[in-house]
């Protein structure tokens, strides 16, 4: 017993089975999480390491070449990119896609600790990181308070910030802003001199009275004590006296007598503002593996309680930005756009079926299709973000291919008089082999793309797979559910009756047999001149890329998204002070805040970031900018960037860049990154001025920079060996000296034992003494002999410029050459920038160009989707050769997708879009979907001619019988695509090229595969029967030529 004559003979048994697959679909969907994008592998591995007062390039020699040289050697490394800067170094060890992140990780601490004694003692202990694109703060918030600023903050950190820790799925929670406390020891370097001391004397005497001493036990004979030895200071008049040496005259000397020692707070190094307002910020990411619109309903259901708790003191949480807001819009569009696709659908299998009864027997594929591929997804733990939902209204159309072939054969049954039972058996049985042949030609497309890597792999793999299963569940319901409903319920509509619905049918019908019978005719014509059919289409899909070739059609990575946010930067001249900065970046935060389209801006001054990374820069800030939403404003997000940034270009020695939020949820600021590397800096320098001046000429570039810019002041001391070997001093105590008074020493902890806390104690010299180079100058130290030397009897000192920022890629000194994009596509500015750099340069033989952002993310999404379609269009060849046992009429129905390519590329050169990953991923998609009309014409056409009818009859009457399936099938697809197509809801941008794509695409195949298949049918069939008679006829001969030679034999 077949499954169909089961469906139709025990209906209560597939009842009984959709009835689980409902109630089971219905739970787990509302199980199932919201995320923008699926989850994303990034094997990469940071290492960080703090170096106080290093130069980029003190840095990059004994910091980051070591850490470098260290971790280069681990297995499946695809690259080794690090960064100097002052007083950092960031060392980025990316692994192949297959690599396992923690093993990594455990590789690269290995290494990192192989090598850790070789770093300078000033640097602080290399810390590890992974980057994941998920990990992104999730909320941003400004927080206010009347309270004082530093008590303010002790809350923040100390309360607050843990109450948030301790929700399930948060994780990271960084302050910025506010006055934390810090006890400071500013030391008056003329009274150390006079006192003859030094200052790691004074740092080593603090220490050394500054500490909890545990010491061992005390026995008794009933009990055990601990003694401790309690040397911690408890007040700042404790402190002050601390004695830090002996006096010429041999008196002591107190810390007091040579330092002021204040209770005070540490020196801003980050200014946090929300619309104006000072506050302290706070950045909320969520881990791995939680979920954002999870830890956002958590953290927003936190905060009226920790409001109310601390209402004395008027705590205000102000959001500025949540990222889950996007996810959950862009969630709820697909959603709509499914629904709208649904109804679509619907109108038109009623328009076609006559019936509303019949409809809702096709209908009904629909719900139980994606009931059924929800518990798929639950099972494999897929969520609900822009892909799989993205699929499921994709395929809205799809779902309803199979059950329409089928019930349409039943219904032509139907009209021949058969009861209803043996009509859904032979209808379902005539048509299952193109059924699945549909099916399976559909689903194999999409095969590649489940084994494709990297970033591409990640994003698109679950789309895939949700496309799969909701497709393979639509060929079971279709085998059963369909047949079993319409041998019960469904009839032959009477058209003759009289009734609204009846009179348009009549009038539907009289207009498809118009359109038939003109089908018919055109037909004919180019069965009557193959060869004029052929040409004609040939020069069409030649046509179709030059739109390519000429540019009608652009390349980029990803469309860019209205998201209503956008990050501005402002750089000052290297070397400003903070409070420079944080001047001129009020003026910016003036202008920006008098656009009507500006809701909120969360300010952040001394922060510079690059895409995931942000560092502590004095003369920079970030600005994210969130608008109102898009309904609410004429401009797009784009457009008010622009505005802004002509507004704020007359503020004088400000570099000043608004930068889109990309996919990833972060700001995209440089979508065009050109690496210029050589193994010497001055030949990469030279060379990365060249490629900077030509890409500054390439239409649609802005803001292109180099990541190294020289500028920055610095004072240099420059040491004669000889002379300080002569006074009996070395390098390391000299630095040490230094780096102490300038930077300071934070080593050491005052416990206040009211609160219980520690704060850090810095000793540096005053503020006045860490301004003036003469007082540098003057600097005495002691050698052990205890003479005095000053700085100037031993070094040149003297004011110089430097290196911002030093780049190494794969251990050579690298140069990034940084542009953002106007007005044209990503790609084919990096295009037209290959095409300038062959013909315009001529760069050393030891120079290497390379790319990375979205020119290297297009360039491996491409080449990935390239291979993908390729392999889709094999795969569809030997899928149909197992299915029908022929090499020769998969060939014929392969001819349906070149008329397909046709209509796609024209779809996105008539609405502006792009080649891009979601427009390609159209055109595989639209591989599969074209190739059913081609299948449902060459089966029926075989059928035909077994029985006895001639090709070029057979095909004829394919068409003819086929042409209502095909036309259904096609349009309901194409009506179920547009509500994505036409949407302007959040993410719009992103999924409306492939659904443009795949809309032209199925209209130019609707027309040419009914006209060019039949033609290459007959072709090809013509050609089967002459290599068939040639055969014939070379056996005839062989076989008379061995009957000549019997005779003779015989003879």
């Amino acid at each position: 017993m077949t499954l169909t004559e089961l469906s139709i003979k025990r209906p209560s048994f597939i009842i009984v089975i959709f009835a689980v697959i409902t109630l089971v679909g219905t739970f787990l969907f509302a199980q199932l999480k919201y995320e923008l994008l699926p989850k994303i592998s990034s094997p990469v591995v940071v290492v960080s390491t703090i170096y106080p007062g290093g130069s980029p390039f003190e840095v990059e020699t004994s910091v980051t070449k070591v850490i470098e040289d260290a971790v280069s050697g681990i297995d499946k490394i695809n690259k080794v990119t690090a960064s100097s800067l002052e007083g950092a170094s960031f060392v980025t060890v990316e692994f192949i896609q297959s690599a396992s992140i923690d093993i990594a990780l455990q590789d690269v601490q290995r290494k990192v600790n192989e090598v850790a004694s070789r770093l300078p003692d000033d640097a602080k202990t290399p810390t590890l990181s992974k980057i994941a694109l998920d990990e992104i703060p999730v909320l941003r918030m400004g927080v206010t308070s009347n309270m004082p600023s530093r008590e303010f903050y002790q809350l923040m950190k100390d309360q607050v910030q843990t109450r948030f820790a301790k929700l399930p799925g948060v994780g990271q929670i960084q302050l910025v802003g506010g006055d934390e406390r810090e006890i400071k020891v500013n030391l008056d370097l003329d009274k150390i001199q006079s006192f003859g001391l030094s200052v790691q004397r004074i740092v080593g005497t603090i220490k050394g009275a500054n500490v909890d001493f545990p010491t061992g036990n005390l026995k008794g004979s009933e009990r055990q004590y601990v003694v401790r030895v309690a040397g911690k200071v408890q007040s700042m008049e404790e402190m002050r006296n601390l004695i830090v040496g002996q006096s010429k005259m041999g008196g002591d000397v107190k810390l007091g007598d040579i330092a002021e020692v204040e209770d005070g707070q540490a020196d801003y190094t980050k200014i946090s503002r929300l619309n104006g307002v000072t506050s302290i910020g706070v950045l909320v990411s969520k881990q791995t593996d939680a979920n954002s619109v999870d830890v956002s309903a958590l953290v927003r259901a936190e905060i009226p309680k920790i409001e109310k708790d601390y209402a004395k003191d008027n705590v205000k949480f102000d959001i500025a930005q949540d990222g889950s807001t996007f996810t959950l819009d862009a969630a709820n569009a697909v959603k709509k756009d499914l629904a709208l696709a649904v109804i679509l659908v619907a109108l038109v299998m009623l328009i076609f079926l006559h019936s509303i009864r019949n409809s809702i027997i096709v209908m009904i594929a629909i719900p139980c299709s994606m009931l059924a591929t929800f518990i798929f997804m639950y099972m494999f733990g897929l969520s609900l973000n822009l892909m799989t939902l993205l699929a499921l209204s994709l395929v809205v159309g799809i779902l309803v291919d199979d059950s329409i072939v089928v019930l349409e054969n039943i219904y032509h049954h139907l009209e021949k008089g058969e009861p209803k039972r043996e009509a859904a058996l032979k209808g379902r049985n005539e048509i299952g082999f193109a059924a699945l042949s549909i099916t399976l030609v559909d689903v194999v497309v999409f095969v590649p793309l489940t084994l494709v890597g990297g970033l591409i792999g990640n994003i698109l793999k679950e789309f895939a797979l949700v496309v799969v299963a909701s497709t393979l569940m639509s060929l079971f319901v279709s085998f059963t559910v369909t047949p079993m409903l319409a041998s019960r319920f469904s009839k032959l509509q009477d058209l003759k009756k009289k009734g609204i619905m009846n009179a348009f049918s009549r009038g539907f019908e009289a207009l498809f047999n118009k359109v038939k019978h003109h089908y018919e005719g055109l037909l004919k014509f180019s069965l009557r001149h193959q060869w004029l059919t052929i040409i004609v289409t040939g020069l069409l899909f030649l046509s179709s890329f030059s739109l390519i070739i000429f540019g009608f059609i652009g390349g980029e990575f990803i469309t860019q998204s209205d998201r209503g946010e956008f990050t501005v930067t402002l750089e000052l001249d290297p070397g400003s002070t903070l409070e420079n900065t944080n001047y001129v970046t009020r003026k910016v935060e003036n202008i920006i805040g008098q656009m009507p389209e500006v809701r909120k801006m969360f300010v952040n001054v001394g922060a510079s970031a690059e895409g995931l990374f942000s560092q502590a820069s004095n003369n920079s800030s970030e600005i994210n900018v969130s608008l109102i939403p898009k309904e609410e404003r004429l401009m797009s997000t784009d457009e008010v960037g622009n505005q802004i940034k002509k507004k704020l270009q007359d503020i004088p020695g400000a570099k000043i860049r608004v930068n889109p939020i990309g996919i990833f949820g972060v700001a995209n600021q440089t979508p065009i990154q050109v690496i210029v590397s050589g193994p010497n800096m001055d030949v990469v320098k030279t060379s990365a001025d060249t490629v900077f001046n030509i890409l500054k000429r390439i239409p649609g570039t802005a803001d292109v920079r180099l990541s190294t810019e020289d500028g920055k002041p610095e004072t240099r001391v420059e040491i004669d060996r000889d002379k300080l070997a002569s006074f009996g001093l070395s390098i390391a105590e000299v630095g040490t000296a230094l780096r102490i008074g300038l930077s300071g020493d934070d080593d050491s902890k005052f416990r206040d034992n009211k609160n219980n806390t520690e704060y850090t104690i810095r000793i540096a010299f005053d503020q006045i003494d860490r301004s003036q180079m003469h007082d540098l100058s003057s600097m005495v130290f002691f050698n052990s002999q205890g003479r005095a030397i000053q700085l100037n009897q031993f070094a040149k000192i003297y004011q110089t410029t430097g290196p911002t920022k030093l780049t190494r890629k794969d251990r050579n000194p690298t140069i990034y050459v940084y542009a953002q994009v106007n007005g044209r596509p990503s790609g084919s500015i990096g295009a037209d920038f290959q095409t300038a750099l062959k013909t315009t340069a001529k760069l050393p033989p030891e120079i290497i160009i390379g790319y990375d952002g979205d020119l290297r993310n297009q360039s491996e999404g491409f080449s990935s989707l390239g291979f993908a379609l390729l392999a889709a269009i094999i795969f569809m060849y030997l899928i149909m050769v197992a299915l029908y046992d022929s090499f020769i009429y998969p060939f014929v129905v392969m001819f349906s997708l070149p008329v397909a390519m046709i209509g796609a590329l024209l779809a996105l050169a008539i609405t502006m879009k792009t080649l891009n990953i979601f427009s390609i991923l159209g055109l595989i998609m639209l591989m599969g979907l074209v190739a059913k009309n081609a299948i449902l014409l060459v089966d029926r056409a075989n059928d035909r001619k077994l029985h006895g009818m001639t090709s070029i009859e057979a095909i004829i009457e394919a068409g003819d019988t086929r042409l209502r399936p095909i036309l259904m099938t096609t349009i309901s697809m194409v009506i179920g695509m547009m509500p994505i197509a036409l949407s302007h809801d959040s993410g719009s941008e992103w999924k409306s090229g492939l659904a443009w794509a795949i809309i032209g695409g199925l209209t130019s195949s609707m027309f040419l595969t009914l006209v060019v298949v039949p033609v290459i049918f007959v072709k090809v069939d013509k050609w089967k029967d002459w290599v068939t008679n040639f055969r014939a006829r070379r056996a005839e001969k062989r076989a008379a030529k061995m009957e000549a030679k019997a005779l003779i034999t015989n003879s």
